[in-house]
């Protein structure tokens, strides 16, 4: 399936390159603001920027503005963030995506409930939802913290039409409507049906993009544990993602050959 796809991404005229971050291009850390990017990925995915005639996507469910920084590619690639909540275009321009007004006094609610229960310390707070962050804690503080914070958020969501969502490491409290899928099924929309695209994510909430893509192109798990999932095969990081980007610049269309390769 693999050496297909790099067949086929030679051949053609133009790419996609779909990518969530955390567990993906860079490692779980217990202080979110030192998750950068594995060594060498900067490098390859400026390569890929430059060299190719690919569309280099971010799907990510942190804000913009919190992975900006990490990311720190310059220019900043498009970017997609608060699962499809918040769009950075590759222009620069941020489209405002309003959140319905219901949401918004849920997640406001969760957020006085965090403060009041004295959790600041692990949420975050993001443009479409609110986080609860356990990672570091022993496995007896993640189960207590879990049932606390469900116990908390449940009567939240229910009134206020929010979801509650696990992801590796914590919990969120989303607004519902849009998520990776959602702009996955975005971003193919506007893509010529011949263009090679794949999409590299890790977590369960890489699922809705690998369900959506699988029809179209290539899901890619990047983890060290197999486990159930739509995607179509499994790399693990940081060696394989490496070589996965180091190939897909050796066989991507040139920039100054936008007719493709023979």
């Amino acid at each position: 399936m693999l050496e297909q796809f790099w067949i086929d991404l030679a051949g053609a005229k133009h790419a996609a390159l779909l990518l969530d971050y955390d567990g993906t291009l860079a490692p779980f850390r217990k202080k979110r603001a030192e998750a950068v990017p594995y060594p060498g990925v900067r490098e390859r995915l400026t390569a890929i920027f430059e060299d190719t005639a690919t569309r280099l996507v971010i799907i990510s469910g942190r804000a913009i503005d919190d992975l900006l920084p990490l990311l720190n590619l310059d220019p900043p690639p498009e970017i997609w963030g608060c699962h499809g909540w918040e769009l950075l275009a590759a222009n620069g321009h941020r489209p405002d995506i309003p959140l319905p007004p219901l949401a918004r006094t849920g997640l406001d609610k969760a957020g006085l409930w965090v403060a009041e229960q004295k959790l600041n310390g692990f949420s975050e707070t993001k443009p479409a939802s609110v986080a609860l962050h356990w990672r570091g804690l022993s496995t007896g503080q993640v189960r207590d913290l879990r049932d606390r914070v469900l116990a908390g958020w449940q009567p939240v969501a229910n009134e206020y039409e929010l979801e509650i969502h696990p992801f590796n490491g914590g919990l969120e409290l989303r607004c519902p409507g849009r998520d990776k899928g959602t702009a996955v099924t975005s971003i193919l929309a506007s893509l010529d049906p011949a263009t090679p695209v794949a999409f590299l994510g890790d977590d369960l909430t890489d699922e809705d993009g690998f369900e959506i893509i699988k029809s179209r192109g290539l899901g890619v798990l990047v983890g060290a544990e197999p486990r159930q999932t739509h995607a179509s095969l499994r790399i693990t990081p940081p060696l394989e993602l490496l070589d996965f980007l180091d190939k897909w610049h050796s066989n991507a269309p040139r920039k100054e050959d936008e007719g493709g390769r023979a």
